[in-house]
């Protein structure tokens, strides 16, 4: 009976079984199957047990019969990390194929829709409590993204795995990068105040605050919102922390909510290779109804980029040799993503400081930087 239901079991293994769970069934399936149909070695220990327990020689029948299964289970443990390596081969290649919902920035068109009042009202609502990841050993990032672009936020908070004396952060004494992340998004959470969205990012990653108040300027943070780069993996669509994640409140608030439940949302991970932190949070968002969406413009370009800028022109150079910056990413872009220190003081200046004289961009609202910020 057991045997008859192991492959229909394993045919459904993704929706219902974790790596463990099929290297049991598939161990188990190997010794039923060993039992069933026998090899030419088995028939003669079985003809020897036959003979030699007449004589009260029990010991040797078990012998056999525990070579049979921990041969099961041997061949079993080969499958679970032949599968092991498959799925991780097979994930990584597939990761940039998107089949997920897409949040697009309102048009002009649609913001001409909108009266004066309506548009400083939604421009005065939409405000940013930034989640900065940081360590002390990569202290050069941290002061750059302190000093740069972070300025932007309307609050920022930069959350560190030990104390540093050189910068001021939130310590939150841990080691393991999802348990740290955790406990950042719960400090945030419980310490948001009027705060709607929620974008945590890495000292890597350069942002553009005021682009993303743009994308999400329409959408209403009582609705449950996981933006970014999305990306499949497997069957798993997540957020990409390296090109930055966006969360509404409410996508907050049932993503602590679901910290409790360790069975949905295990603190120290359950798979037998642990999961990247960014598949961790969309796995705990998945369980509460909240599920990835990638971040465009109002034509269909991806604002959150998992390159750095100059890699992005670099290839757009190479693929569209004509149109090179038309090629490269869109001008509303809101991240860039593996920037050095040089690179985002460059990309400061460029976006805040430099101004072409004479050309005005006739945008319908504007987004100021906190008034305690020094930057334009």
């Amino acid at each position: 009976m057991i045997k008859n239901q192991i492959p229909a079991i394993w045919a459904g293994y993704k929706e219902q079984f974790n790596l463990t769970e099929i290297c049991i069934c598939f161990s188990l399936q190997l010794r039923l199957r060993t039992s069933v149909n026998p090899t030419k070695q088995d028939i003669r220990e079985r003809r020897l047990n036959r003979h030699v327990s007449r004589s009260h020689i029990p010991s040797i029948k078990m012998l056999s019969e525990g070579g049979s299964f921990f041969k099961g289970m041997f061949l079993g443990g080969l499958f679970c990390i032949a599968i092991s390596l498959l799925i991780n081969f097979t994930t990584e290649t597939k990761s940039d194929e998107h089949h997920h919902h897409h949040v697009k920035a309102a048009s002009k068109d649609e913001l001409k829709r909108l009266s004066d009042d309506q548009i400083k009202e939604l421009s005065n609502q939409v405000r940013v409590y930034c989640v900065i990841m940081v360590q002390p050993k990569i202290l050069v990032y941290w002061a750059t993204a302190m000093d740069t672009w972070s300025k932007h936020c309307d609050k920022s908070v930069f959350y560190t795995s030990e104390s540093s004396k050189a910068l001021e952060a939130v310590d939150l004494n841990e080691k393991d990068d999802w348990a740290r992340l955790r406990k950042a998004l719960k400090h945030a959470y419980d310490n948001a105040g009027d705060l709607q969205w929620f974008f945590i990012a890495q000292p890597t990653t350069f942002a553009i605050i005021e682009n993303l108040k743009y994308l999400v300027l329409t959408k209403d943070p009582k609705e449950p919102f996981y933006l970014g780069n999305a990306m499949k993996s497997g069957e798993l669509e997540y957020v990409s922390y390296d090109s930055g994640i966006v969360l509404s409140y409410e996508a907050l608030r049932r993503l602590v909510d679901v910290f409790e439940d360790e069975d949905k949302c295990p603190e120290r991970g359950r798979a037998l290779w642990k999961l990247s932190d960014d598949k961790q949070l969309a796995e705990c968002l998945k369980y509460k109804g909240v599920f990835a969406e990638n971040g465009e413009d109002p034509h269909g370009k991806g604002l959150f980029n998992s390159k750095s800028i100059a890699t992005l022109i670099s290839n757009s150079m190479k693929e569209n040799p004509t149109n090179v910056v038309e090629g490269c990413c869109s001008d509303m872009a809101i991240t860039f993503s593996g920037m050095s220190p040089n690179q985002m003081q460059v990309m400061m200046f460029g976006v805040y400081r430099l101004r072409p004289y004479g050309h005005d961009f006739h945008d319908l609202l504007e987004f100021h930087p906190p008034e305690s910020s020094d930057n334009d």
